[in-house]
């Protein structure tokens, strides 16, 4: 019973069929008196690695805020935010005057373009904490929906360059994907546009560089979406408080006027509404959001953007399709893809070993683009389901989602 209400409360997701890496199995019923203490300090083991996975989420924060505290905050909520800034819905020239009578400075107002969504940035007095100039904005918005300006954070990690087992290309041809991420170098295989929504972007970076090559191939990297055409969007740049929700969101308002149907975000955060309504309306106008589910822990709040129901939310397995023990969760899992024990390039062009659901991302949203025709994203959704190898219990489950996609499309290192 007690095993059974942890797992309940979700601390042990990552402790159900095909994780038996954490949990030993029970032997025969004479030498259960012998292993009881095994079991549960493989238990406490597994407990352990949770909290230390969110504790490493909570200190990452709190470095940003000591290395930039005159950029990155922290909210009430404990996200990482941009300093001294919030967003709000729908503002008019009514409402903008009067925040600027509190003393909100007007940063700037946007119209996302085609996606029915506006929103206008405040710098927040001097001398006032977020968490009071929230409230105080709050009171002269009339109703409308006011928020911090969160960041994102990439979900995977890189080691040391390695040679990749030599494979073919994935079978299929794709058309169109973007990248929210940072840059990509030129030349990058199969770039067909790139735009910055930071501070000294576009630049290329490792992670922005490992999507790419997982899609695309490059580096004796094999591509899971040959023939595609890369739309990258670096919200990155040089800015220490790049990749926030209204950058994001710009990001995607493009993707949609260059009718890009499928858009890989391998960067988690906290809810927005603002991120909300971007995605709701991209998915209205057929883009799709691919998004990974962290890699903080099962004990992490549940990741966005793969939380909203609009975006397809992606998990990551090893190379034998076992759940990574550090997979984040989301509100729902839709598919499992590698994540672990494969190649992709770095920003150099260097083959080098990946880790994390940032990577699992890439392969789903190859194989979704691959199914896209005159039926659009549901219809290709239809067809992705029809290949994704179902795993751990029958039919849909809170490890592997509908099931893995792309099981055999990673390069694996020698």
């Amino acid at each position: 019973m007690w095993i059974a209400r942890i797992i309940a409360g979700g601390v042990l997701l990552l402790a159900l069929p095909g994780s038996a890496q954490l949990l030993p199995q029970l032997p025969s019923v004479p030498q259960v008196g012998g292993v009881v203490d095994r079991v549960t300090g493989g238990l406490d083991r597994t407990l352990d690695d949770a909290r230390s996975l969110a504790m490493q989420r909570v200190e990452r924060m709190r470095e940003l805020v000591r290395r930039h505290p005159d950029r990155i905050a922290i909210d009430p909520e404990g996200n990482a935010v941009r300093a001294r800034e919030l967003v709000m819905l729908d503002a008019d020239r009514g409402v903008i005057d009067a925040a600027a009578a509190r003393g909100f400075r007007l940063i700037e107002q946007v119209d996302l373009d085609g996606l029915g969504v506006g929103y206008a940035r405040f710098e927040t007095p001097r001398g006032v904490g977020l968490e009071r100039a929230l409230r105080a904005l709050r009171k002269v918005a009339g109703g409308r929906e006011v928020s911090a300006d969160p960041l994102y954070f990439a979900s995977g990690s890189g080691s040391a360059p390695a040679a990749p087992v030599p494979v073919a290309a994935q079978a299929g041809v794709a058309g169109r994907i973007g990248i929210i991420d940072g840059g990509v170098r030129a030349g990058t295989p199969g770039l067909a546009a790139q735009q910055g929504f930071a501070a000294g972007a576009p630049r290329p970076n490792d992670h922005a560089a490992a999507i790419a090559s997982l899609l695309t191939g490059g580096s004796e990297v094999r591509a899971s979406a040959p023939g595609a055409q890369l739309h990258v969007a670096d919200i990155y740049g040089s800015d220490p408080a790049g990749a926030s929700a209204a950058a994001l969101g710009q990001a995607l308002a493009w993707m949609v006027r260059q009718k890009v149907p499928v858009v890989v975000v391998s960067l988690t955060g906290p809810p927005n509404p603002l991120l909300a309504r971007v995605i709701a309306a991209a998915r209205r106008l057929d883009t799709v959001v691919v998004a990974a589910v962290g890699n903080d822990g099962p004990a992490a709040p549940p990741a966005y953007p793969a939380s909203y129901a609009q975006a397809i939310a992606v998990t990551g397995t090893d190379a034998r399709a076992r759940p990574l023990i550090e997979a984040g969760r989301a509100l729902k899992i839709d598919y499992a893809a590698p994540g672990a024990d494969l190649l992709a390039a770095d920003a150099g062009g260097r083959a080098t070993r990946v880790r994390g659901t940032s990577y699992a991302a890439p392969f789903v949203a190859a194989r979704l683009s691959a199914h896209l025709g005159s039926g659009g994203i549901d219809a290709a959704i239809r067809g992705l389901d029809g290949e994704a190898r179902d795993m751990g219990k029958r039919g849909t489950d809170k490890q592997f989602g509908r099931g893995l996609i792309c099981g055999e499309c990673a390069t694996r290192p020698r």
